[in-house]
């Protein structure tokens, strides 16, 4: 039996709940993973975006590249469709709070750089000061998602709004900021990027370029602009990452593998792998 990558479309372990496009939760992070005995194995939330506020304890995440002791306190950013497994300490303390990437897109309907910086999984250190400012928004957030208070979503929206701006504001503080530019250029690359994870078949630039209706040439220059690559690039190192996640997390082979991400030729596949890893898909799924 093929063992595959994991996806929920709900929670860990909720296998038959499909989360609303206003879904808003938060829990502690032992109210689920005692269940698990501390353990929670590497999968995915294709809609999901999970915000961990671990306050103190020892935790370990497992991502696609490797294996990562946090140090605590901290937050830890996971957006959908990105692979993580978590070995929680017993005496772990925090919460999670989990959104669905509409929340989140209602949220910011126009693209910044704040936006960008949760395209990607990262943790972030949590100072004093600012410690106790996360806290008090979540305990806000606690408050007001379990309780019938007036005006509630206009509270919940305020209060998830400052948490994503106070961590912005780190990220910006740690100079690890990406780009600033104008918001029309940020949104044709967010777009692009949603297209880019949401497409189930390999698709040219031009193709990508004509959803946005823009040239092949302006698109390119949007993904130098932000990220210093091409868009060409952008789509390959998707890929790639995708079959990372099967080498690594599945018992697919890698012409199975190569098939699955809609390379033709899964030699094309093994070449491409090679070069933007520096070994083979059979020595990656060795080490890993």
């Amino acid at each position: 039996m093929k063992k595959k990558l994991i996806y929920y479309e709900g929670l860990y372990g909720d296998l038959n709940f499909k989360p609303n496009s206003n879904y808003i939760f938060l829990e502690l992070i032992e109210t689920r993973s005692k269940g698990f005995d501390w353990v929670i194995k590497p999968h995915l939330h294709a809609q999901l975006y999970q915000i961990f506020f671990i306050e103190s304890g020892k935790v370990t995440l497992n991502s696609s590249e490797q294996n990562q002791n946090l140090k605590t306190p901290c937050i830890l950013v996971i957006p959908p469709n990105n692979l993580h497994g978590l070995q929680y300490s017993t005496n772990v303390k925090g919460r999670i709070l989990t959104i669905s990437d509409s929340v989140f897109d209602n949220l910011f309907p126009v693209s910044t750089p704040l936006v960008l910086e949760f395209e990607t999984l990262k943790s972030i250190a949590l100072p004093p000061g600012t410690f106790k400012k996360i806290q008090l928004i979540f305990n806000e957030i606690n408050e007001d998602l379990f309780t019938n208070k007036t005006d509630k979503k206009l509270m919940l929206d305020s209060l998830l709004r400052q948490l994503f701006i106070c961590l912005h504001r780190l990220v910006l503080n740690n100079g690890h900021s990406l780009l600033t530019d104008t918001n029309a250029t940020l949104h044709y690359y967010r777009k692009f990027i949603q297209s880019v994870k949401t497409a189930d078949k390999q698709k040219s630039i031009p193709a990508f370029a004509k959803e946005l209706n823009i040239t092949a040439v302006h698109l390119n220059r949007i993904c130098n602009q932000v990220r210093g690559k091409s868009a060409l690039s952008i789509v390959q190192e998707h890929l790639i990452e995708q079959a990372k996640n099967y080498l690594s997390h599945t018992s697919y082979s890698i012409a199975e593998i190569a098939y699955l991400l809609n390379f033709e030729y899964p030699n094309y596949f093994a070449r491409l792998f090679k070069k933007l890893n520096g070994v083979s898909p059979k020595e990656y799924k060795r080490n890993h």
